[in-house]
């Protein structure tokens, strides 16, 4: 894969998502310097990736170019499946987790946390058969750091 920084791939996607974009507002969407934007499209021209064309005397349009789309499609891709791997390292840890639980024959926990880690072990659980409660009252699970465990448990 072609080496392509962060903010790169990011002027990727607004070139492709508006051609009509002026750099002022590359710089705005971006949190960065025009003067980098200035920077980042020159190397995005000098790559290939990026052409640009003069509707008038203080007016551009960009346009990717088809080496441009490969790297920007590419880089996604590369994305969507660095995050698969991601989900089914967690939903691992998770499915480990819950047969331990159905080991120990518990049937209902409470859930400690509202992010995508949680969301990964809450549908665990209910695919397990093993019911979410709202309040803790028993056994309570957590996402913790790079996988999940029993964070407390207590007698009903």
């Amino acid at each position: 894969m072609a080496d392509i920084k962060q903010q790169e791939y990011a002027l990727l996607n607004e070139i492709a998502q508006d051609p009509m974009v002026t750099q002022a507002n590359l710089s705005q969407r971006l949190g960065i310097a025009v003067g980098s934007v200035n920077w980042y499209i020159k190397r995005l021209i000098t790559r290939g990736w990026v052409k640009v064309s003069h509707l008038n005397r203080t007016r551009l349009k960009y346009d990717l170019t088809s080496e441009g789309m490969a790297v920007f499609t590419q880089r996604a891709l590369s994305y969507a499946g660095d995050s698969l791997k991601v989900y089914g390292g967690f939903r691992q840890k998770a499915k480990a987790l819950v047969s331990e639980l159905k080991q120990k024959n518990i049937r209902q926990v409470h859930l400690d946390g509202q992010d995508e880690m949680s969301d990964i072990l809450r549908l665990t659980c209910i695919e397990a058969g093993i019911s979410i409660s709202k309040t803790p009252n028993g056994v309570t699970l957590k996402a913790d750091g790079q996988g999940y465990r029993i964070a407390s448990t207590s007698d009903k």
